[in-house]
C-alpha cells in the first residue's frame, strides 16, 4: 500500500516510484490528472473504485476525459463507481471500527479549525485550494 501527494509537480514520477509494478487496485475520489497517471500504469485486470472527482468540482470549462481511458480496455480493468450513502446500512459498524481504530492508534488525523462564521468563506477557499491540512472545520461557537 502506498500514497502520494497530490500536489506533487511530477505524479506519474511518484506513482511510479511507490509502485514500480504497476498499480492493481485504485480507489478514486479525486478524478483529473491523478486518474490519468493511474491508467498509464495499472496492471492486466486491475480494479478502480470512483467514490469522487474532487479536481472536477470547481472546473468552469468541461473537464476533459482521461487521456489514457483505453488502457482500461487494454489491461481488462474494472471500473465501479459508488457512492458512500450507497452503504448507509453499514455506517454503524463502520463507525464502531473507526473509532476503535483511532483510539487504538491505527489511524492517525488532523484537523484544521477556522474559527467565526465570518471566515467561512476563507474556510471553504481553503478547502477548495488544498490550503487546509486534515479534515476542515468551521468553529462557529464555542456553545
Amino acid at each position: 500500500d502506498s500514497a502520494i501527494n497530490y500536489k506533487t509537480k511530477d505524479v506519474l514520477g511518484e506513482l511510479n516510484a511507490a509502485c514500480p509494478e504497476g498499480i492493481d487496485i485504485y480507489f478514486d475520489n479525486t478524478g483529473g490528472l491523478i486518474l490519468d497517471a493511474v491508467l498509464k500504469i495499472i496492471n492486466l485486470n486491475a480494479r478502480i473504485s470512483v467514490c469522487g472527482l474532487i479536481s472536477t468540482y470547481n472546473s468552469k470549462e468541461p473537464v476533459p476525459g482521461p487521456y489514457n481511458y483505453g488502457n482500461i480496455l487494454m489491461k481488462r480493468a474494472r471500473v465501479e463507481g459508488f457512492i458512500v450513502s450507497d452503504f448507509a446500512e453499514e455506517f454503524p459498524k463502520a463507525l464502531e471500527d473507526l473509532s476503535n481504530w483511532i483510539l487504538e492508534g491505527k489511524i492517525k488525523y488532523s484537523v484544521d479549525v477556522q474559527k467565526g462564521l465570518e471566515n467561512a468563506l476563507e474556510a471553504l477557499d481553503r478547502l477548495f485550494t488544498g490550503k487546509n491540512t486534515g479534515k476542515l472545520i468551521l468553529e462557529v461557537s464555542k456553545e
